[in-house]
């Protein structure tokens, strides 16, 4: 069987795929773990990365793994045109909480019942068993296949520290949008700024550069705000001389930007939100109830990064770098996926035991 990926805004550049966030990242490492696997798109192509249009998948021969969850059925449909069983596979990399509207909740609930669901983290895999169980019949929430694992980091792309002159605290997203809660973020490092020198530093998505949010920010001289890095090695570069950030989301389906500014050796302030449980272990010294606190905890940051991140080695048991690299490394990602595709479609061989 082929692997065919499916993602509806995928960017394609030079042959490859582009793009900075999770959704890219999550398409590359993909191919990366099934060689030859195609990506689909709006028309026929040949490069680096072979692109093929979904009505002209070999539906007998292809599992089409649907990171658009919500729209699987379709998917589905259009292949079983073509073929007597289809194989498609959903690939849930954020919070299922985005759809509010009832059709899109039932449908969603529905895909996830219908075909087998791989999720980014457990968090992600206990919301979509809820939507199953509450928005299905018991006939198809009992028979459904469901699997999960964090979705990790390339380890190997982590920098040596380099500690700027002037501490830079990270806006860790790359959209201003309201469940980000990016007011709360101006607000808090206003005040930090107010008291001590930093350098604030956003890398937005290009439909946010021009925002109301985006030009309030730019606006103050310790602000820098840009497009997003050029490529992986400039924005692995920029982490590792990262001091700190100082996330404010509502919610995360797992929270990839921030393990990586973790693992880079940034000290992280977070919201005292569910999702965060799954991100630091338990007893982590920078998780904030109020600004108050948030503030509080970021000055500290700023000015003793060191004496904080012996504090977080304290709380993951003496060293932090290494209790996150053993809970967030893509290579345990790489393998669960893999054995699931064998699982449930037959593709590739068996993986042995990590």
């Amino acid at each position: 069987m082929n692997v065919a990926v499916r993602l509806g805004d995928i960017q394609l550049e030079g042959g490859g795929v582009g793009g900075h966030d999770a959704g890219a990242t999550l398409v590359r490492r993909l191919l990366r773990v099934f060689p030859g696997a195609q990506v689909i798109g709006p028309e026929r192509r040949s490069g680096a990365v072979d692109v093929v249009p979904l009505d002209q998948v070999d539906g007998s021969r292809t599992v089409v793994v649907n990171m658009d969850v919500i729209d699987s059925v379709a998917v589905w449909q259009e292949l079983a045109g073509r073929c007597e069983r289809p194989q498609v596979m959903n690939l849930v990399w954020w919070n299922p909480s985005r759809y509010t509207r009832t059709v899109d909740v039932a449908a969603l609930a529905l895909s996830c019942a219908l075909f087998p669901t791989f999720c980014n983290s457990e968090r992600t895999a206990t919301e979509v068993r809820e939507l199953v169980a509450s928005w299905t019949v018991p006939r198809l929430a009992e028979r459904a296949r469901i699997a999960w694992v964090n979705l990790g980091v390339r380890l190997d792309h982590v920098r040596p520290r380099q500690e700027p002159p002037v501490p830079v605290v990270l806006y860790p997203a790359i959209y201003l949008s309201d469940r980000k809660r990016p007011d709360l973020f101006l607000r808090v490092v206003e005040r930090v700024a107010a008291r001590t020198p930093i350098r604030v530093e956003a890398r937005l998505h290009e439909s946010h550069l021009v925002t109301e949010r985006a030009m309030a920010l730019s606006r103050k001289e310790w602000a820098w705000i840009s497009p997003l890095t050029a490529s992986r090695e400039s924005y692995w570069d920029a982490l590792a001389r990262t001091t700190a950030f100082l996330a404010t989301a509502e919610e995360e389906s797992y929270g990839l930007e921030y393990v990586e500014a973790l693992v880079a050796g940034a000290v992280g302030i977070f919201p005292d939100r569910p999702w965060v449980r799954g991100i630091v272990p338990e007893g982590y010294p920078f998780v904030y109830r109020t600004a108050d606190e948030a503030e509080s905890m970021l000055l500290r940051a700023v000015s003793s990064p060191a004496a904080c991140r012996a504090e977080m080695d304290r709380a993951a048991g003496g060293d932090f770098a290494a209790w996150l690299r053993a809970r967030h490394d893509d290579d345990t990602f790489d393998h669960a996926i893999t054995a699931r595709m064998m699982e449930w479609f037959g593709v590739g061989a068996p993986v042995p035991a990590a």
